[in-house]
């Protein structure tokens, strides 16, 4: 069957060497990490023939958004780590600043190419919000959406300093309640990172936004004072 149609001239002739350097047979590969995607099997082509320069006519053949798609998936998101001041233990009624480290939390981006097509993409991520939800009904979180947007310099949320005591955090949490003995909030945060792409012939567009969490646990403390 295999010499039938690559060597006998049904389509192909001796697998077409006498075109090597001029085109390129194309064949079906799953995404190992999306093998078990239902979508993974649809393509059940036997491998054809593209010659070089020319778009392969098959729907679901590799193209530049297919490539974008797979440099998403190899985006190094780094792991959400917020920066929280105070550490340790927050006080009943005392803001705790909130933000995220801009040296690690910064736009990056991923390039994926067919090798021999001219075929690649960029895909670019870009973190744009950072959302807070306190754990408890008892907090305010600042702003009141709990969603910090990205400032102008790129970073989001503003650390902790010196001389801040008195200010409100333009990205934080207020707890009104304190924890019981050996109890905590679950705090969680949740980076939004926009997600674009381009690539060699000109297309370009956006991917569903990225979203990324964590939750760690918050012991909040009464402040002790003594009547005399």
């Amino acid at each position: 069957m295999m010499d039938h149609r690559y060597k006998d001239g049904h389509p192909y002739k001796d697998y077409n060497l006498d075109k090597q350097g001029e085109g390129m047979f194309w064949a079906a590969v799953k995404n190992p990490k999306r093998k078990d995607d239902p979508e993974a099997n649809s393509c059940d082509k036997q491998p054809f023939w593209v010659d070089e320069g020319e778009p392969p006519k098959e729907p679901l053949a590799v193209s530049p958004q297919v490539l974008a798609e797979y440099a998403y998936d190899e985006l190094p998101v780094p792991d959400t780590e917020i920066k929280m001041a105070p550490t340790g233990k927050s006080t009943v009624n005392l803001p705790t600043w909130i933000w995220l480290d801009k040296a690690k939390f910064k736009k990056l981006s991923v390039t994926a190419s067919l090798p021999g097509t001219g075929l690649s993409a960029t895909t670019t991520a870009e973190p744009v919000s950072l959302h807070i939800e306190p754990g408890t009904a008892d907090a305010e979180t600042y702003p009141a959406s709990g969603e910090c947007a990205i400032n102008e310099d790129g970073s989001i949320g503003e650390p902790y300093a010196k001389g801040k005591a008195g200010k409100t955090p333009p990205c934080g949490v207020s707890y009104l309640r304190s924890t019981g003995e050996n109890e905590s909030y679950p705090l969680s945060a949740t980076v939004t990172w926009k997600i674009n792409w381009t690539s060699t012939n000109g297309g370009g567009g956006d991917l569903p936004d990225g979203t990324f969490g964590t939750t760690q646990d918050v012991t909040v403390q009464e402040i002790q004072s003594v009547n005399r």
